[in-house]
């Protein structure tokens, strides 16, 4: 980052100078940045905090950073702001950008926003979204320059120019129509400014046809056709091959990146369950009480009872702590590694599978690549455990038991942390509320049993 900087350090000193309500240190590294920083920077920061810190920028850079944000962003910003500062941000974006933005949001919050902007912009976006999902129509930009074939050069420019006085956009290409907004043909911008002005339209057209795409046709195929091309956009027409807006590289470019990110979850059986566990989320998050209370508490009962089972376990097993009462100072330990391990491979387990790393249909291999890491881990970290505790108690036998029992608790929690939520997921449960409490329920039985077990048969004596 140009401020010398990294995204972690800016989010620290912007949460600690939020919380002290100190922000000009903040707005003044924020006049160093690039838009491209500040979204960087932006990105990993609370909802609350960019907020804060989105209002501090001034109002062109604020543009500016807002327009580049994908859509999910966008959504994450506007829902933290009031309605007004929302409506003015979206109202500085293009219709094809308002609309996909506006897809993001719940249905009622997006009507709400829809109505409140301006009547221009409100027809413009109100008449994309009238299109099909998916379609060419959906994310095409009515934003575009256009001339009639039979003005002369001189006055079709002077039109372009009191027609579009005020635009900020890049354009490249000025679409020729007829009376009725038929398409006759394509023109470069820089072949009109250079014509002679008495000159007409028509006949400035070069001699070929053009390629166009229709608001129904499929938008990755669209995207792919402009990309094949290697054109900046391309004209879409309607049913009846009128003018009626364009395809940019950069919404093509946008549509070619979420289905390829979609084509690859879909491949490894992911894109349903990455929507599932995104709803699953959100409902969690922002749901009622009960809505939480039906998904956690049916698995926290299961832990409930597998502790009052452990409790079983131990009492089964009074008289090997009677004997040596030593053997208490390490069931805490057996019952946290277990559980730490286990929620720790779950969390990567859980990661890997949003991100795409997991392939769902090759679980054994990666539950086997995983074990034989724990099986790794578990031998560093049973060896370490069993001498100190052979040489904390003076007994010997005492230790290679705690050993022994670490290495296999470790080694069952790590194979937990992979097996439960992949079940979990193919039966259709939400494995983020349910994973850990079955692991630390399954852990805990199994490891006091395992301890208990490995107690006896180190140390005969105890029941004897």
């Amino acid at each position: 980052m140009y401020t010398n900087i990294t995204k972690a350090e800016f989010a620290k000193f912007a949460h600690d100078h939020i919380r002290s309500q100190n922000l000009a240190p903040v707005k003044d590294i924020l006049r160093r940045m690039t838009a491209l920083e500040i979204l960087n920077a932006l990105s990993i920061l609370t909802e609350q905090d960019m907020a804060v810190v989105f209002r501090l920028l001034d109002k062109s850079t604020a543009i500016e950073v807002f327009d580049i944000m994908d859509a999910t962003m966008q959504k994450d910003l506007i829902q933290a702001f009031t309605r007004d500062e929302a409506l003015k941000l979206i109202g500085e974006l293009d219709p094809d950008d308002q609309v996909r933005l506006l897809d993001e949001l719940p249905a009622k919050v997006a009507k709400r926003f829809l109505e409140g902007l301006p009547k221009e912009q409100r027809t413009a976006a109100s008449k994309l979204m009238g299109y099909a999902d998916d379609t060419v129509g959906r994310i095409m930009s009515p934003v575009y320059l256009q001339a009639k074939k039979n003005q002369r050069a001189a006055d079709a420019l002077q039109a372009i120019k009191e027609r579009n006085a005020g635009l900020d956009v890049p354009v490249h290409t000025v679409y020729v129509i007829d009376e009725t907004r038929h398409l006759e043909g394509v023109l470069p911008l820089s072949t009109l400014v250079l014509a002679d002005g008495a000159r007409t339209i028509a006949e400035l057209l070069p001699v070929g046809g053009y390629d166009a795409v229709h608001t129904g046709d499929d938008q990755e195929e669209a995207a792919r056709l402009l990309q094949r091309l290697d054109t900046v956009e391309l004209p879409v027409l309607d049913a009846e091959n009128r003018l009626v807006g364009v395809l940019t590289a950069d919404d093509a470019m946008d549509v070619i990146r979420e289905e390829t990110t979609d084509d690859m979850f879909d491949k490894i059986g992911l894109l349903d369950l990455s929507k599932t566990e995104s709803d699953r989320s959100e409902k969690l998050i922002k749901g009622g009480f009960w809505h939480a209370f039906k998904v956690r508490v049916p698995f926290l009962l299961i832990t409930l009872t597998g502790g009052m089972l452990a409790g079983l376990v131990i009492d089964a097993f009074e008289e090997v702590l009677e004997a040596i009462v030593a053997t208490a100072f390490f069931i805490p330990v057996i019952m946290d590694m277990g559980g730490n391990v286990g929620t720790q491979s779950s969390t990567i387990f859980t990661r890997a599978v949003v991100l795409g790393q997991i392939n769902m249909r090759r679980f054994l291999h990666h539950w086997f690549h995983e074990t034989a890491k724990g099986v790794g881990m578990a031998l560093a970290l049973g060896l370490i455990g069993g001498v100190f505790a052979a040489v904390w108690q003076g007994i010997p036998m005492l230790g290679v038991a705690v050993g022994v029992s670490l290495f296999l608790v470790i080694t069952i929690g790590v194979m937990l942390g992979f097996i439960i939520p992949f079940i979990l997921i193919k039966m259709g449960f939400d494995q983020a509320a349910g994973a850990d409490p079955i692991i630390t329920t399954v852990k805990d039985i199994s490891g006091l049993a395992i301890y208990f077990a490995a107690v006896s048969i180190f140390l005969p004596q105890v029941i004897g």
